[in-house]
């Protein structure tokens, strides 16, 4: 019979890499506590390819605010001006420029709401510009990570030589 200090094979077995459900590891990296009041899901390809995309960091913010309300891809995001403002530390009228340089860049598109006997509310904001343009992005930067991947495989293996780089002429 074991003795309480004792653990079992159960006990000291490790979840397989990569493994684990994909909320906990983040409840680990950043705390229960801290999830619990939500997160937004983007994809990395929108930081890597934000030069490319020529986003200023503000223009950025912007969009991962907008992100950070679009909860169901049936449903557009639809914040008002004011809480986007507090949120970046701007102004209302500097969120409605920077949302209207995003419009024009083809990143998002405004919807115009109207409330029966209220009339305009907040608008909504269409994503799918952004969406598309990371959608058409996405070979150059999966090609770029295969190659370093291959390289990175090739690296590894025994008897590897570098290749020689030419010198011109």
């Amino acid at each position: 019979m074991p003795d309480k200090d004792s653990t079992t094979e159960q006990e000291i077995t490790l979840p397989a890499a990569g493994k684990k459900k994909s909320s906990r590891a983040s409840a680990e990296r950043w705390g229960d506590k801290v999830m619990e009041l939500g997160f937004c899901i983007l994809p990395s390809l929108v930081f890597r390819a934000q030069r490319r995309l020529g986003l200023s960091p503000i223009q950025l913010a912007v969009l991962l605010q907008l992100a950070d309300f679009w909860w169901d891809a049936a449903r557009k995001p639809f914040p008002k001006k004011s809480d986007l403002a507090e949120r970046l530390n701007l102004s209302e009228r500097q969120v409605q420029r920077h949302i209207a340089d995003l419009e024009l860049a083809g990143y998002v598109r405004r919807i115009e709401r109207f409330a029966k006997h209220r009339g305009k509310i907040s608008n909504e904001y269409d994503l799918s510009g952004l969406v598309e343009k990371l959608q058409a992005l996405e070979p150059e930067f999966r090609q770029v990570a295969d190659e370093n991947k291959a390289r990175k495989r090739a690296v590894a293996k025994p008897g590897y030589k570098p290749p020689v780089a030419e010198t011109p002429a």
